[in-house]
């Protein structure tokens, strides 16, 4: 293993090992990690879901779950051992001397107290404001972290903020102490590029001004290249290889960072499906664009899953005399057996819009039809009928999933709601889903809680697809996968619908996911429609200024970081 380590690191972890207490006996969770990380610097760790990237990063901070514990090995902060330390010192240095940003922002703000007192709390406790400046310093905070409106948000409570938001809310309260350590947990992973490039920046600008060191857990290769000066890949909770990260990325040693290299997507990739587009016209008109390509095919007319005219949505806004409009005048179409993104930055529009085709919120004005039927004039069986042929995976699996229920219920929940099947059959089918996105049956009988953000998120996929729909929404389905994951579950998804003509509306701030999964890119900017063409056209050939910027701003985009078109190759083969 490379030795990372300066005279005097800030963080220093040596032969660490992790232990979780199970019915079965003790698990080893992490096993003799180590690695230097030190002032003023950014160490990444990278890694599969359950790789013991985050356990790593908890055992630092000393808020590992009560079944855990550190089994051996030392975890020194500052020359100050942290392994043993009783829990009132740890929380003098919890919070002021180290920061964490943790991953999930649901599970993680408190649903009842408004946003801006949270923060407030924070800088209270850590002697960084008074009673009489704590207003003006969350105003601050907030503002640094990216949110607009910060006044005006700062009273508003978590379910409010759509999930990008509240992931900067989050991102707040662990800066707002400007900690000489912050531990950060998949910090960006609900945010677009734009705001997660704001977000970054700011953390660099606290490493260059302030010495502040960055542990940044991330599953994000490019992100990890670009921001970080030494990477840290784990594998079955062992450290497998460090070195500096864009060397690292660049050239990989071990057969496991080879392989997360290959499987990183990338905006100069292929589509993931095989077959080359027809090249339409460079039109912000995306029925339009679906007939040229449609045309140059096969010449058979469009098939419109869906069509939206017109739809439009508004919000009333606590202590805002005028209204919000999530959505104003979205017009597109979703091909049958096609896959339409839609991306833009938080708060543009486009969880509302999809939304709004779930039947989950009432659109304003305007019509949406599924399958030639007006959405809005199904009767009670019509409804019924169409809540089993269109199917959601949602952004949040944490607050998606009922946490009092085993997985092996959860995904049997919908068939026996519908009917489908006996005991046996619908056994057989929970043990086919769970095949299908990678997950081992003898996660069958735990609970949400006990697995991984990754994994969780395969199991709400997993349930999006027990019913077989026709029409899959995707609201950020793979925002919490590791790229190994991800390249699998993409690909899940892509087969699925050539087997099934399944058709999907894919919501998503990763532009490289997007290029490799989407038919047809809508890109969304303050609730409006900017610009709607192919895939191809849209990446290659931006009109609008605003997805220009959008591209600009993904991160280790001008990495010679070049595994994924090798994997696309086998992925289309």
């Amino acid at each position: 293993m490379t030795d990372l380590s300066t005279d005097s690191p800030l963080l220093e972890v040596s032969n660490l090992a992790v232990n979780f207490r199970t019915m079965d006996g003790e698990v080893a969770a992490v096993r003799n990690a180590g690695f230097s990380l030190p002032a003023g610097e950014t160490l990444a760790i990278v890694g599969e879901s359950g790789s013991g990237k985050s356990t790593t990063a908890m055992a630092v901070i000393g808020l590992l779950p009560g079944n855990g514990k550190v089994a051996s090995g030392s975890i020194r902060f500052d020359g100050q051992e942290l392994v043993g330390l009783p829990e009132a010192k740890m929380r003098a240095i919890r919070g002021r001397s180290i920061g964490l940003v943790p991953q999930d922002p649901m599970s993680n703000l408190n649903p009842v107290t408004r946003i801006g007192t949270q923060v407030a709390e924070t800088l209270l406790v850590h002697g960084m404001a008074t009673s009489k400046d704590v207003d003006r310093k969350v105003v601050e905070v907030l503002t640094a972290a990216g949110l607009p409106n910060a006044k005006e948000r700062a009273k508003q409570y978590p379910h409010e903020f759509s999930g990008g938001m509240r992931q900067r809310a989050l991102i707040a309260i662990g800066l707002a102490c400007r900690p000489r350590l912050l531990i950060a947990d998949e910090p960006t992973s609900a945010l677009d590029v734009t705001v997660q490039r704001t977000i970054l920046d700011q953390i660099d600008r606290m490493t260059e001004e302030l010495g502040t060191s960055v542990l940044l857990i991330t599953h994000d290769l490019g992100l990890a290249a670009e921001r970080a000066s030494q990477l840290v890949v784990m594998h079955r909770g062992e450290v497998v290889e460090t070195g500096p990260a864009r060397l690292l990325l660049e050239d990989p040693q071990h057969p496991y960072t080879q392989s997360l290299v290959r499987a990183a997507p990338s905006v100069a990739a292929v589509r993931l499906r095989p077959g080359a587009f027809a090249g339409a016209p460079g039109t912000a008109d995306l029925p339009a664009a679906a007939e040229a390509e449609d045309k140059a095919t096969d010449t058979a007319a469009v098939d419109n899953i869906v069509e939206f005219r017109d739809l439009t949505k508004v919000f009333k806004i606590r202590g805002r005399a005028d209204d919000f409009y999530a959505a104003k005048n979205v017009t597109l179409d979703i091909p049958r057996g096609k896959t339409v993104a839609i991306v833009g930055e938080s708060g543009s529009g486009k969880t509302t819009t999809a939304r709004m085709l779930l039947k989950l919120i009432e659109p304003t004005s305007g019509s949406m039809t599924f399958d030639g039927m007006d959405v809005a004039k199904l009767d009670k069986v019509q409804l019924r009928d169409f809540r089993q042929r269109v199917q959601p995976i949602f952004q949040d699996p944490y607050s998606s999933l009922d946490p009092m229920y085993t997985i092996e219920r959860i995904l049997e929940e919908p068939l026996k709601t519908y009917k489908r099947g006996d005991r046996a059959e619908r056994r057989r089918r929970v043990l086919e889903l769970m095949d299908q996105v990678a997950l081992p049956h003898d996660m069958l009988h735990r609970y949400p809680a006990e697995l991984s953000g990754g994994q969780r998120q395969r199991v709400a996929i997993a349930r999006a697809l027990a019913l077989k729909p026709e029409l899959i929404v995707c609201d950020e389905p793979v925002s919490a996968l590791d790229v190994l994951v991800q390249a699998q579950i993409l690909q899940l998804l892509g087969d699925l619908q050539r087997e099934f003509g399944l058709s999907y509306l894919f919501i998503s701030h990763d532009l490289a996911v997007v290029r490799l999964i989407s038919d047809y890119v809508c890109v969304m900017k303050d609730g409006e429609l900017v610009e709607a063409a192919t895939s191809e056209e849209v990446f290659s050939n931006p009109r609008h200024p605003y997805t220009r910027k959008l591209l600009a701003s993904i991160p280790g985009n001008e990495l010679n970081i070049q595994g994924d078109a090798e994997l696309d190759g086998e992925l289309a083969s």
